[in-house]
């Protein structure tokens, strides 16, 4: 019997108000914590705000990425549209914060890159005392998510849900741009980055085949035998009922009115770094203070929404004819004919194509510099307004600068006690100067490379920023160019100290029947895109759960 999927539009009938597990948020790590434990023929309520994600062309089409981000009105029908408060570092501005608004969340309108980060990130982790978090445990974890074009390997993983492989087609600017950055920073070109060393450069992996996107969704819910399952679509979850110190159920919000579904064994909420840690502190859990600013009463005084960080990048774009690429609307309406007749278009894969992990001066133990390829040229000087930004039509290759480790800590709190509303995202992006520093060095490395003699005179020109924006004056231009990459982490540490709000298994501290499982409980972020590790936070909850009920 396949998965059930129902939404809130009609009262909710009596057999789907209690499970064993009711999950709050089918995201990267949502899906994959809810499709284990059924597979395990435990009875779970997964519930998720936004819509089904299956007959969707934006979100199933791995190319869609391009016009989705590009074009306001694609965007708005499945993400929620957030933004930061001013960041007083970054010139007051707002920058804007995807989320995913159907199923598979963010894993289904984000730019597929499968990176893990590097080896050293998980062993700092259990260094802090998150036991089973080393790098060998969560390779485990990742060799069972992962179905591999490239082999099982002991690093990489076959058969499992979600399907990886290796960008098939990228062009000649973006090899040429692995041969230069090779040459130029004296590193390897890599086979594989998610194998037994990151630092180099190589071809971009991707989350999806033949021309369909693997989000989290597809990979653990989607045409899955899972009767125990029972997924909601549009559910809002208001707050957790928590009773004499024990999560026992979820209030969502109906046209009824609230309505109940109670979790017999545990509430998993799974609602990502903004959402997760807004609904603890709607339900009473978080820094008392701030929860009576909004007439909350605490029920458990925990650092919820602290350690809030993310990643950053410039980008850099050069005209180059052998990016073939054109970033314009009708560029990619031409794709989208293409793809639906004949097939074999741009968009049957990522739009990004190479990737780098190398140092700048500030590296310590390991590479501190992303570097994102796409053959297309980028908005400048940023995306901030919601609007259509026009780009530079000509053929041109991008590279990012970008920040893998940022020193910068912020904040999320409660806009208002209202479930419904955004709340306040403060990254405090570049208050340390050590994040400008990194970002400023990836920039000046970036134009050293596309100098190289491996690109033999392809590069034309500088189109942004552009040669009148030297050294100099990119120390104070860094400030309106530098953007999210919307890998947001943290709100939720995992830890065994106060500054923790869940323990190594994710279980909320000083709460029963209560854990949490998303990019919000990572310590320190990652050093590499943060999808796939929110999909193995969820595998390794599952994992948690399972082997407690042996």
């Amino acid at each position: 019997m396949p998965t059930q999927h129902s939404s809130s539009r009609a009262p909710l009938r009596q057999k789907i108000t209690e499970a064993e597990y009711v999950v709050v948020g089918a995201g990267s790590a949502g899906c994959a914590v809810a499709g284990r434990l059924a597979a395990a023929g435990k009875s779970v309520i997964l519930l998720e705000a936004g819509k089904n994600d299956r007959r969707n062309y934006l979100v199933t089409k791995p190319g869609m990425i391009g016009p989705l981000h590009a074009e306001p009105r694609l965007k708005k029908l499945v993400d929620w549209g957030y933004h930061t408060v001013p960041q007083q570092h970054a010139r007051n501005r707002e920058l804007p914060q995807p989320r995913g608004k159907v199923l598979g969340g963010s894993s289904s309108i984000n730019g597929l890159l499968w990176v893990r980060g590097n080896r050293a990130n998980y062993d700092a982790w259990a260094a802090e005392g998150n036991t089973g978090w080393d790098a060998d445990s969560v390779n485990e974890a990742y060799r069972r998510v992962e179905d591999y074009e490239g082999g099982g390997s002991d690093y990489r993983g076959t058969g499992g849900p979600i399907k990886v492989m290796k960008h098939p087609r990228p062009t000649e600017a973006s090899l040429s741009f692995q041969r230069a950055a090779a040459e130029t920073l004296d590193v390897k070109v890599l086979d594989d980055y998610n194998g037994a060393e990151q630092e180099g450069v190589s071809t971009f992996q991707q989350s999806a085949i033949d021309g369909l996107r693997y989000s989290a969704s597809r990979g653990y819910l989607h045409d899955q035998e899972l009767p125990s399952l029972t997924t909601l679509t549009q559910v809002h979850v208001s707050r957790i009922v928590i009773e004499n110190g024990r999560a026992e159920s979820v209030e969502i919000l109906t046209r009824q009115g609230p309505q109940t579904i109670s979790a017999t064994q545990e509430v998993i909420v799974s609602a990502g770094v903004f959402g997760s840690a807004q609904l603890l502190m709607l339900s009473g859990i978080g820094h008392s203070a701030h929860l009576a600013e909004h007439g909350i009463t605490a029920i458990h005084e925990l650092p919820v929404g602290d350690n809030l960080h993310d990643h950053m990048f410039v980008p850099t774009t050069w005209e180059m004819p052998s990016a073939l690429h054109h970033g314009t609307a009708g560029y990619f309406g031409k794709a989208v004919l293409r793809e639906q007749t004949v097939g074999r278009s741009i968009l049957g894969h990522t739009v990004f194509e190479t990737v780098g992990f190398v140092r700048t001066s500030l590296a310590t133990d390991v590479p501190d510099l992303q570097l994102h390829v796409l053959p297309w040229a980028y908005p400048s000087p940023n995306q901030d307004a919601p609007i259509r930004h026009e780009v530079d039509p000509r053929a041109a290759l991008t590279v990012m600068s970008s920040l893998i480790y940022p020193r910068s800590r912020g904040t999320l709190r409660l806009r208002s006690a209202d479930p419904t509303a955004e709340p306040l995202i403060d990254f405090n992006y570049l208050a340390e100067p050590d994040d400008r520093r990194v970002l400023l060095e990836g920039v000046e490395m970036i134009r050293e490379i596309m100098a190289a003699p491996a690109f033999d005179n392809e590069v034309k020109s500088e189109i942004h920023p552009g040669k009148a924006i030297d050294a100099e004056a990119m120390k104070d231009e860094v400030t309106n160019r530098a953007t999210s990459i919307y890998h947001g982490v943290g709100s939720c540490r995992m830890g065994v100290d106060e500054r923790a709000v869940v323990d190594p298994q994710l279980r909320v501290r000083g709460i029963d029947g209560l854990r949490v499982a998303d990019a919000s409980i990572m310590p320190s972020i990652i050093g590499g895109n943060t999808n796939a590790p929110a999909v193995m936070i969820g595998d390794r909850c599952a994992t948690f759960i399972l082997d407690e009920n042996l």
